[in-house]
């Protein structure tokens, strides 16, 4: 897996990160939401670098220009209901994208710290030899995003795979590169070192879902 770490880097993508986490302003959902759509920009634009292109003739009212255009299909793919802002601010680049839409979340049977991942909903145009674009702003363990492709392949098989996610555990980044093909691009904002015993980011951000959309039953 090719891992891309833009959080690396000085940017004003840090700016944004930084206001995700603080507990004082992530307690406005929609400085939040906007937050995340931000951080989806940016990682889209980085990722732009890295699809295929080809000249094209623009005509302007003066004469024509050549242009280097990305000629990708791109099927933007987000995760429910976390992946939603996430998804917005991909789509705000890549606004000419297919969108699918799959549900994941963590089974506790026992009502214990042990989960399964369930899928039961996905709602997509054909990923075949497409370039597939997965959202999810959160990377903990990595079992729902391993999950999600096992679900997805069952409908086809893309071109290439980008993964989009805001904040990782080192962990979770590892399941990942394990579990997709070699030739994978994770773009990830930041990568934190601790999972705690309950599968979750420390120090994170606390539930993507719950500050971008209210709490849940």
């Amino acid at each position: 897996m090719n891992i891309h770490y833009i959080g690396e880097n000085n940017s004003i993508l840090n700016k944004f990160v930084s206001e995700i986490r603080d507990v004082k302003i992530q307690k406005d959902s929609l400085r939040f939401r906007r937050n995340i759509e931000r951080i989806g920009e940016i990682l889209g634009y980085e990722l732009s670098k890295n699809l295929s292109y080809s000249g094209v003739y623009v005509e302007t009212p003066l004469g024509k220009k050549k242009l280097q255009l990305s000629y990708n299909d791109v099927v933007l793919c987000s995760i429910l209901r976390a992946g939603l802002p996430l998804h917005q601010g991909l789509l705000n680049y890549f606004d000419d994208a297919e969108n699918a839409f799959i549900s994941a979340y963590r089974h506790h049977p026992n009502k214990d710290k042990e989960f399964e991942i369930i899928v039961e909903y996905f709602a997509a145009p054909s990923i075949e030899n497409k370039t597939l674009l997965l959202a999810d702003p959160m990377l903990a363990t990595g079992q729902s995003l391993a999950a999600v492709y096992q679900a997805i392949k069952k409908h086809g098989t893309p071109k290439e795979i980008h993964i989009v996610a805001v904040i990782g555990s080192t962990e979770g980044v590892e399941f990942v590169k394990n579990n997709f093909p070699e030739n994978t691009h994770l773009w990830i904002a930041a990568i934190d070192d601790v999972l705690n015993d309950k599968g979750y980011i420390v120090p994170g951000l606390g539930d993507a879902g719950d500050l971008a959309f209210g709490s849940k039953l």
